[in-house]
């Protein structure tokens, strides 16, 4: 296989004045108001599984099947409304392509929708979704995008299929993604990101208990809420989701198995200090063998945030990057 990758076709990441910090930056992208340039959307059910289906909101230009497509997944505990899914998806839009924002499964308020519950492992649903709109739009030209969970499914998904692929995914695109579970995971219970881990935590339970309720013959009351996020994988996610602890989980779940298996190209936008995503040497050395792969790392940028100076355009230089990726492959 070639290896295409060319960093001179990126930006270089420059952080907005007073947000070199991880944590300023990370809560600055999290927080500060976006627009949406995206017209209304047409609400969508797509059947993922046998009993499950999860919810999309799609933006077709006028003639959908000569245009390329954004499919965009969000990260934990967020949805088709996260600022980054309207924030990229607009990018999309103005370019050219089509829209496909999606919900995983018991996301943007869905939960009667799936018997189940969502985790990192369930790059099947995206698949499910990318082949379903190939089929029914007829279209040719298919790029995915995730954000934090989202961007390990992404890259999980292209990583299964391997050389397998459909013809018509034509890139992959992953921001802050979370290939290497175990340590990310490990990382949030760090004291300096106890913030992030509470808030996860908080979310992550009040949808639990919302699934409990909905399905209380599956799901149990929790006596004791856990009091970290592995050990919320271990008793919950673990427990329902088919895995034997939350190690099993994090090994099977993540991206960082299967990333050397890639042969779409793919591009994987990560900040150094990030305040809890960690890549692991060994994953490293794989995107860097794998001539698919291109990892655009730079020095600051916090989690899913790269706000740069907005010179000309809103500032946020990973959504930017994502879209100019796109335009190399054919897809804007």
């Amino acid at each position: 296989m070639p290896d295409t990758r060319d960093h001179s076709l990126f930006e270089p990441f420059v952080p907005r004045r007073f947000l070199r910090n991880r944590h300023a930056q990370t809560l600055a992208g999290n927080f500060l108001p976006r627009k949406s340039s995206l017209p209304e959307p047409e609400e969508q059910l797509f059947q993922v599984e046998e009993d499950v289906q999860v919810l999309c909101h799609c933006h077709w230009q006028r003639e959908p099947e000569r245009c390329g497509t954004a499919l965009i997944v969000h990260g934990l505990e967020g949805s088709s409304s996260s600022q980054y899914v309207i924030g990229t998806g607009s990018k999309a839009w103005a370019a050219g392509m089509n829209v496909v924002r999606m919900n995983m499964r018991n996301c943007g308020g869905t939960e009667r929708l799936a018997p189940t519950l969502y985790h990192s492992g369930l790059s099947g649903d995206v698949g499910a979704v990318l082949r379903t709109i190939i089929e029914q739009k007829r279209l040719q030209r298919v790029g995915a995008v995730g954000y934090s969970m989202g961007g390990n499914l992404v890259l999980k998904m292209a990583g299964d299929w391997g050389l397998s692929a459909p013809r018509e995914l034509k890139a992959v695109a992953a921001v802050s993604p979370a290939a290497d579970l175990a340590p990310s995971a490990d990382a949030m219970h760090e004291a300096a990101n106890l913030i992030y881990e509470w808030k996860f935590l908080l979310s992550l339970m009040r949808t639990y208990n919302r699934k409990a309720g909905l399905f209380p013959e599956r799901f149990k009351k929790i006596a004791r809420w856990p009091r970290t996020i592995r050990e919320f994988d271990d008793v919950i996610t673990a427990r329902y989701c088919g895995f034997t602890g939350a190690d099993d989980y994090y090994a099977r779940a993540a991206a960082a198995r299967v990333v050397d298996r890639i042969s779409v190209p793919s591009l994987v936008v990560h900040a150094k200090d990030d305040p809890f995503i960690r890549l692991l040497p060994e994953t490293r050395e794989k995107i860097a063998a794998n001539p698919a792969v291109t990892l655009l790392e730079t020095e600051h940028g916090g989690h899913c945030a790269f706000l740069a100076q907005a010179n000309g355009y809103d500032g946020r230089w990973a959504e930017r990057q994502i879209i100019s990726f796109f335009r190399q492959h054919g897809l804007a």
